[in-house]
Formats: structure tokens, sequence, C-alpha cells
């Protein structure tokens, strides 16, 4: 016989089980990668050929809107069944079921049904590639050995994804067309579902660890990244995340540090560390991009340029609970309505280069509304100097309004208490605007600060329609605040906007204040839009007069009442007078993003029988 056929008695046999388990641990993470890049393909695709019908809609409807232009006299559009609508109205289903039916978890933690659809698919797929051929060759089910080190593999496969999510230059944004911050949503669903799965991989594991092997580096440096990202997420929950957000903020960097060092010499030991080390290139080249950014947009301040002190911000305290900041707007910086900038103040943060986010609430220059003088910077300087800083152009700065919560916007307010300036450092912009050019109609519906996001949206719109690149025929402007001083904040910015607004564009100015005096409110709503020679003298002892020049009560288009607005009400009557097409654009609170999603609930019939396609834009505070 062949020596060499012979098998040494003291080997171990070799367990057939190890190679299929090797096979799966390899092959597995792969095809559930292969699902994510077909997910993102088909959301890409969609947004593709929304993009393309919209386009193609806007063309045909411009071309319709002329020929109704030359008739002489307009009579209201009769609406009748078509079956050639019964796309559209597919289309109107689909957003009703997707974003507008919600799931409620407690007072202020909402999901619409996409979310859900995308959370459930998953979960779904992730633990199905974990759980499924988990038999052994000897016919036992869910064995341990197949899904405890698989659970692991998969896990740390999912590393670049939750990293690539979290980036604020996140290329998914771009190849999707979601904003980064929705796609946040998203970072902390994976992170969470990654996060049981890792404790499914180490709780496996340490059932089965004889105490010697916590000597091991490769045991402590695996448990060391699990305790960490329990950490982590434990800190990620919102209450505490809307609390703390300053302690978040540093215990999320210092977390994520930890736990991908383990998870790299973790994963590495065992050859699967190419998922792990990617994680810290995407990270990477998102902070070298965005502090090219920062030296880009404020070089003069690092220069040290003795124009430098000019760039400094204005902050205003306008409420105990609101500052408004102005910046002159840095060389080259351009940004479309809606879209935020990252702040960084030095002598406010606590660490130099933390930055925070804000909706910019004012616009570029390119949206100046014409028969708006630009005057030269030196000019503006003097202007500034000598009459505060509402003197300054709202086309040639940065303003934001920020709310006033614990930590940072709370040193910020001492600061503006005190009258001082700033030094800021401007990042941005991120985010994207919501297309409003091929709406026929066009509600900004917004509370409290959320006016930012709608005010921005607002003089956009105004500024399309007079350069003929918007079909817009009627806008729509509603604003819920608490105090009628709360207007101050606005109220030249809207004036200046009515004077010089387009002719052919119908503008309705809505205010509700939601406390104050009743009688006052009705009084000079009375004198200002009905005794136009009284305004002054009737509305300077109001609480609306006190709080908003007179010149604005001059525009019929303005309407300031008392209490809470009904907005399923308006909404719904929005609908029923239009045919065309009708966008709703919200930044408040859940609750007005959930009353805004309830009332646009509508039926395909509607759609079927003439009335509008309706699109829902919703930027709420504190999101999922």
């Amino acid at each position: 016989m062949n020596s060499s056929a012979t098998v040494s008695p003291h080997r171990p046999p070799v367990d057939p089980n190890r190679a299929v388990t090797a096979d799966h641990n390899k092959q597995y993470p792969r095809q559930v990668w292969w699902f994510v890049a077909s997910f993102v393909a088909l959301v890409s695709l969609c947004q593709f050929a929304s993009w393309a019908i919209s386009k193609l809609s806007a063309g045909r409807a411009s071309g319709q809107k002329q020929v109704e232009d030359t008739e002489a006299g307009e009579s209201p559009a009769v609406r009748r069944f078509s079956w050639r609508r019964i796309p559209l109205a597919l289309v109107n289903s689909y957003r009703v079921i997707a974003f507008r039916c919600t799931l409620q978890i407690g007072q202020s933690y909402t999901l619409n049904l996409a979310e859900v659809f995308v959370t459930c698919a998953y979960i779904v797929a992730i633990f199905t590639w974990e759980f499924v051929n988990t038999t052994t060759l000897a016919g036992h089910r869910l064995d341990i050995s197949y899904w405890g080190g698989r659970a692991g593999a998969i896990g740390a496969s999912q590393f670049p994804l939750i990293t690539v999510l979290g980036t604020k230059n996140n290329v998914l944004a771009y190849i999707t067309g979601i904003s980064y911050d929705k796609l946040n949503y998203v970072h902390r669903m994976a992170a969470r579902v990654v996060f049981v799965l890792l404790w499914v991989h180490g709780g496996s594991k340490i059932a089965h660890l004889v105490p010697a092997s916590y000597d091991e580096w490769f045991i402590r440096v695996g448990l060391t990244a699990l305790v960490a990202f329990s950490i982590l997420i434990i800190v990620s929950l919102r209450p505490i995340r809307a609390q703390v957000y300053e302690t978040f903020y540093f215990t999320h960097f210092l977390t994520v540090l930890i736990l991908l060092l383990g998870a790299y010499f973790h994963t590495n030991d065992k050859h699967v560390g190419s998922y792990v080390w990617p994680c810290f290139l995407i990270w990477g080249l998102d902070r070298a991009l965005r502090v090219a950014r920062l030296v880009y947009y404020n070089h003069l301040y690092f220069g040290f340029s003795s124009t430098a002190h000019r760039l400094d911000a204005s902050v205003e305290l306008l409420s105990p609970h609101f500052v408004r900041l102005h910046i002159q707007r840095p060389p080259h910086f351009t940004w479309a309505p809606g879209q935020t900038a990252f702040l960084t103040m030095p002598g406010v943060s606590r660490i130099p280069f933390e930055a925070h986010p804000f909706t910019i609430a004012s616009v570029d220059a390119r949206y100046q509304l014409n028969g708006v003088k630009t005057p030269r910077t030196a000019d503006m300087e003097k202007t500034m100097s000598e009459a505060g800083t509402d003197a300054t152009p709202f086309w040639k700065e940065l303003v934001f309004l920020i709310n006033v919560r614990e930590g940072f916007t709370k040193r910020l307010a001492q600061i503006a208490e005190k009258g001082e300036k700033v030094k800021v450092l401007v990042d941005g912009p991120y985010g994207f605007s919501p297309n409003l050019d091929n709406d026929d109609t066009v509600v900004l519906v917004a509370g409290g600060s959320g006016v930012s996001f709608t005010l921005s949206a607002f003089l956009g719109v105004l500024s399309h329609v007079q350069d003929r690149k918007s079909k817009c025929r009627r806008l729509v402007f509603v604003w819920t605040i608490r105090d009628a001083s709360h207007i101050e904040w606005v109220s030249k910015t809207l004036t200046k906007a009515l004077e010089l607004a387009p002719s052919d564009i119908e503008i309705s100015i809505q205010i509700f204040v939601t406390s104050g005096n009743a009688p006052a409110l009705a009084q000079t709503q009375t004198h200002s839009f009905n005794e136009d020679d009284s305004v002054h003298s009737s509305s300077d002892d109001t609480a609306i007069g006190k709080s908003r020049p007179s010149s604005l009560l001059h525009f019929p288009a303005v309407q300031v009442s008392q209490g809470r607005p009904d907005l399923g009400a308006l909404l719904r009557e929005e609908v029923n007078v239009n045919t065309g097409r009708l966008s709703v654009t919200v930044c408040g609170s859940q609750g007005i993003a959930r009353t805004c999603r309830s009332a646009l609930k509508i039926p395909m019939s509607v759609t079927l029988t003439g009335g509008p396609s309706v699109i829902l834009h919703v930027e709420s505070f504190g999101y999922a």
C-alpha cells in the first residue's frame, strides 16, 4: 500500500460542515450587498422616471396654458371623468399610501409607510440570509455553528452602507435624489438592525467561550467594539439625543472610532476586514471635502485678512426662544431655497470645529427680484452700521432663524443678549431644494422657526415667476406663530417681496397667532383691510400693529387671524378649487405635518374627475 495514502492517527477529523459554513460566510454578505444595490438602483430609476415625466408634463401644460391665456375671459374649469387620467390617479394613490399614511410611535415619532416598508424589507432580507440554510449535513436545523459566525460576517459587511448613509457628502443622496437628512433615518435604522445582528453573533460565541479565551486579543477587541456599539445605540435614542445633543455628538464620534477600529482588527483575523477598512476612507473623504469647503468659503478668515472682521455675524435675540443670525455672504457661496448650511462658531462651541446645521432663511442673489437695488459692499456696511442689520439686502446675506434650546443655541442666545458679534465659518449648502417650478399652485405651511424654509421657498417662487421659469399662478403662505411680535422676523422681507411681486400671480399670506389679544387682532384686521386711510392710527395700539410695519397692512393679500389654523379645511379647499398641479410644502412640528398628511389623503376619484395632482414635501422638526 502507498504510504502517502495513510492517515495520521494524531490528526483530528475534519468537520465537513466547516467548509460549508466558510463558503456561506463568504457568499451571503455579497448577496446581501447585491440586494441593497438592486434596491438603490430601483429607487434611482423611479426618481429619474418621475423627473422625466414631470418635465414632459410641464412642457405640455405650458403649451396648454399659453392657448388658454390667448382666449378672451376665463371660465371655471369643469371637472369630468376621464380614462386618460388613470395613470395620474394611480401615481397620486401611490403618493397617498406611501408618504401620507403614517405609523405613529409615541407623541413625536412618526414613520410614513415608505419608511416602514424599507425598514421591514431590510430586516427581512438581513435575517433571511442570516438563518437560511442553517441545517447541518447530519440534519440538525438552525445549528449555531452555521448562523453564529455568519451573523458577524453579514453585520460587518453592512458597515460601509451605514457609514455612507451617515455622511453629509452622501453619494447615495445624489444617486437617489433623496437628501442626506432624510437618508439619515435609514442610517439609524440600518445601524440598529446590524447592532441586533452583531449581538446575535456575540451572544452565540460568548455562550461557548472558556475563561481562557478572554485573554486572546481577537476576543478582546471584538467585545470592546460591541460594548462601544451598545453605548452608541443607547445615546442615539431620540429622547436622549434630543435632550443632550452635544453629549450625543461627542459620544457618537468616540464610540464609532472605537467600534470601527475594534471591528477591523476582529474581522481581519478572519480575513473579512475588507468590509471595514473602506469605512475609514468614506469618513475621511467626507471630512476632507467638508474641510476643503470650509477653507474655500471662509478663506478671508484663514488668510488673516484685514477685512476678516466684516465676516463676523450679528446676532439678534428676537425672543427668549429665538435668535436671528446675519452673515455677509461668503465669496462664491451659492445656494437654493430651503437648503441648509453647517455653522461652526469657535467662540460658542465647546470644541472649536463643532458644526451645527441650520436652514438658510434668505435666498441667493440669483433669486433677487427685479427692482431691488444691489449696493456696493462699502455702502452696505455703512448702511448696516447706521440702520442695523435689517437694512442689509435680503439677497446679499445669509440669514438664519435659530430655535433656542440647551447647549450651543443657549450660549448663542446669551451672546445675542449682550449684543456681541460672533465668528462664523460656513460649510454648505446641503440638502435638495424642492422643485416648485411645474406647480400651478404652491402652498407653503410653516410653524414657528419653520418659516426659515418656507420664506426662502416663497421668495424663490416669486423670482422664478418673474423670470418666466415657473408656471405658478397662485402662491399661498401659511404661518403659525405663538405671539404677534414674531411677525417682525419677516415683515420687512415680506413687504419688499409683495411690492416687487409679479402682477400675474395671486398671493395669499395667512398668519395665525395662537396666543394674544383676540379683539385686538380682529380690530387690526378690520381697519387694515377696509379702511386704508386709517391704517397707521388704528393699528398702532394693537398687538399686531406693534408687531410689524404698517406698510405690510396695506396689502390685501396679508391676513392675520387669532387661534390655530384649520389646516385640514384650508388644504381641502385648495384641492377643491384647483385642477392643475398642486404642491404643499410643510416645515413645522410633527402635529402640523401629521395634519397636512391627513388632509391630503385624496381619493382616486378626485383625480379621475379632473382634480389636481397633489405633491407633498415635508420638512418636519425632529423627524424620526
